[in-house]
């Protein structure tokens, strides 16, 4: 059995159809689309179009609710901030009703029983929170916490545009007195089925954004995962991840064409430069405005001109622009 694992498209058409290149030719026994399928590059509805056309699983990834929330009482507070939320009001226009109410009737996670393998939990973060996520600089005792309650043994994330293959184990002691240090009571990586049960023992995937990775590499990014026996890999899925060079200069130009960067204001820039950057642009601006006392929330375009003037990362977005333009705002 293979299967196919794909995520945070992001809107991002030219290269989701580099991965369905791809695709074609592994030829997997079936495709699941963990989450966010929306927002950040402009091809939306295009987007949808595709993906509910194909016999995929999808689950809902929490970008599905910038859209599905707009003008409710559960958008997020402050959304009539014309700078900060423009952005989801230019997907709310743009973005038809056919297209929402198939988002709208996603799961937010599932179990996937492929006859003669082990259960997959797929989530977009982890069951009942769609925005936790993991990197692989994390410690095995930062992952049990989150995962520690899964049944599941494989559990497929995404979330954080990076690509993950982590097994972790919880080692428990026959008798607390035996370990006075606490060795034993903690999170492992590996899996040493002399120390710990099939029950405390995780895999954690995460296949990385077809639309937007942040790791650095801009390249479009899945996984294929292989059912193994569970001498070969704990858990009985074993990951091969890809990576896919596309043309990214049509997926840039749409930011002026579509009309988004102009109504999308400071963040869609920010979206801009991540898809040209590979690298997490809109936290480390968060974070510097922080640092430096500034409210992004209450004067977002102030703030990003400061951060500009002191940090000058457009003109390092620049240089690594297909376009040149670093998403200049009208």
């Amino acid at each position: 059995m293979r299967l196919a694992v794909l995520a945070d498209i992001h809107g991002n058409l030219p290269a989701l159809e580099a991965v369905c290149a791809v695709l074609e030719s592994l030829q997997p026994d079936y495709v699941v689309l963990d989450g966010d399928l929306i927002n950040a590059v402009p091809f939306n509805g295009e987007v949808v179009e595709r993906v509910r056309g194909e016999p995929w699983c999808v689950v809902r990834g929490n970008h599905e609710f910038y859209l599905l929330d707009h003008g409710t009482e559960r958008a997020p507070r402050g959304q009539e901030d014309p700078e900060r939320w423009a952005l989801s009001r230019w997907l709310a226009e743009t973005m038809s009703r056919e297209h929402a109410l198939y988002l709208a009737a996603l799961p937010d996670d599932c179990t996937l029983y492929f006859p003669g393998t082990q259960p997959i939990r797929v989530a977009h973060g982890v069951p009942g929170h769609n925005r936790t996520g993991f990197f692989p600089t994390m410690s095995p005792d930062q992952i049990l916490a989150q995962v520690k309650e899964i049944p599941q043994r494989t559990l497929i994330s995404a979330h954080t545009h990076v690509q993950l293959d982590r097994h972790v184990s919880w080692v428990e002691s026959p008798d607390p007195l035996s370990d006075p240090h606490g060795e034993l009571g903690r999170g492992v990586d590996g899996y040493d089925p002399t120390r710990c049960s099939p029950q405390g023992h995780w895999h954690v995937i995460n296949p990385g954004s077809v639309g937007l990775p942040l790791n650095g590499d801009p390249r479009a990014q899945f996984a294929l995962l292989e059912s193994v026996p569970e001498e070969v890999e704990p858990g009985g899925w074993r990951v091969t991840h890809h990576r896919i060079e596309y043309d990214r200069r049509p997926a840039l130009q749409a930011y002026y064409d579509s009309g988004m960067l102009a109504a999308g204001g400071p963040i869609a820039q920010l979206f801009y430069w991540e898809l040209v950057t590979a690298e997490p642009e809109i936290i480390c601006f968060y974070r510097w405005c922080q640092r430096h006392g500034y409210n992004p929330d209450q004067a977002l375009r102030p703030a990003l001109q400061a951060y500009i003037e002191a940090t000058r990362r457009d003109a390092y977005v620049r240089t690594r622009d297909p376009l040149g333009t670093a998403g200049e705002l009208p």
